[in-house]
């Protein structure tokens, strides 16, 4: 038998059944954060009991769909080293599917690899390709999970994918850059650059993590964005080669300049969403598969999703400037008392360069898998 495959330069020789499924969300994060399917490490540990380390048979994660998935990409990878895993135990970071897409079911590659015993973390909540752990118990397959029952880091990795299966329309993060006084244009209208380039750069990052870019006509008449994903290593021509470029998407009924560098520059399709009903909107980004949009304004868009409820996570990049006056990061969002003031809930802050980035998510009803209002506190 050949040497075992590690998968990534990270993968230790020997890791204990808790370590592997520690490693397999952790690998997990390799594949493409955009895109309808979710991020999914494997890794198979040879045959053992308790909690001893074994030796890891191949690791797999999942790159995008149509591609095999995590569960089929490390059995592939222990069957071109000539590795048996006969018997072996496998860790996967989500539920293993049950469902013939663009890829076979991966509870049917399991068994035909002879496993016996697969531990899963998130549950797969979906419709369509649930059910690969009651298949496989049924096949005499130890099964042991979800070990996350609501949230920990494997919910983390695939929370936008959750939300969109669960709900049916895409998770929406609001993203602002402002200034300490809650301004994202100076009184003449001038707006670049609220935030640093340190600042710059992590959003473009995060753009290239989604699946469609939002804003409303009136920023394209005001700012002519190009809504493209640049790296962090960008060539001054701000080059985006190589990087994932999102859907950009145009809110409103105002016609798109043809001149508009959205137009003009290389990036992601342009989808001109003829409407001002958000509700409609994220219906039919949901129908061309998008799982993940980012709203960048301008104010009035983010006031129209903050008063539908329907904003998931907010990214608010602040400088240490004040202007005093000008365009505020959100328009009137019909609240006249502090005491009806929308709370959102902190999850991390974040130094870069002079700027820091808050990122918040609102406060929902735990029971309420569905969208609602952002929680008004009186």
């Amino acid at each position: 038998m050949h040497d075992a495959p590690t998968g990534t330069d990270r993968t230790p020789e020997y890791l204990t059944p808790a370590e592997a499924l520690a490693h397999a969300i952790e690998i997990a994060a390799d594949g493409p954060a955009y895109g309808p399917n979710p991020r999914v490490g494997c890794v198979v540990l040879a045959p053992g009991e308790g909690s001893d380390p074994r030796r890891v048979l191949a690791t797999g994660i999942h790159r995008g769909a149509g591609t095999p998935h995590a569960e089929a990409a490390a059995l592939m990878q222990a069957a071109d080293a000539g590795v048996d895993v006969t018997g072996a135990s496998v860790f996967v970071s989500l539920e293993p599917c049950d469902h013939q897409g663009r890829t076979g079911p991966c509870s049917e590659a399991l068994l035909a690899a002879g496993v016996a015993e697969v531990t899963y973390a998130v549950p797969d909540p979906s419709t369509v390709a649930a059910g690969g752990a009651a298949h496989l118990a049924a096949a005499g397959v130890t099964v042991m999970g979800p070990t996350e029952v609501d949230d920990g880091p494997g919910h983390e990795l695939v929370r936008a994918w959750l939300h969109s299966v669960t709900t049916g329309r895409p998770f929406v993060t609001l993203k602002m850059a402002t200034t300490l006084d809650g301004r994202v244009a100076a009184a003449d209208g001038t707006s670049r650059w609220v935030t640093s380039e340190t600042a710059r750069h992590h959003a473009h990052e995060r753009r290239a993590e989604v699946d469609a870019i939002l804003v409303g006509t009136g920023t394209i008449l005001a700012d002519d964005p190009a809504l493209t994903a640049r790296a962090a290593d960008a060539r001054p021509d701000g080059s985006t080669r190589g990087v994932h470029q999102p859907l950009r998407v145009v809110l409103g009924r105002t016609e798109i300049p043809r001149e508009a560098r959205l137009r003009t520059t290389p990036g992601g399709r342009l989808v001109h969403l003829r409407t001002h009903d958000v509700h409609e909107a994220l219906a039919e980004l949901a129908a061309l598969e998008v799982r993940h949009v980012l709203v960048e304004g301008g104010p009035q868009v983010a006031a129209q999703f903050l008063r539908a409820g329907l904003v998931d996570e907010v990214h608010a990049y602040v400088a240490p400037i004040l202007l005093g006056a000008g365009r505020p990061a959100v328009a009137d969002l019909g609240l006249t008392s502090i005491s009806q003031a929308l709370r959102l809930e902190p999850t991390s802050v974040k130094v870069l360069g002079p700027d820091v980035l808050v990122v918040s998510r609102p406060r929902r009803a735990s029971s309420d898998a569905h969208a609602t209002p952002l929680t008004k506190e009186h």
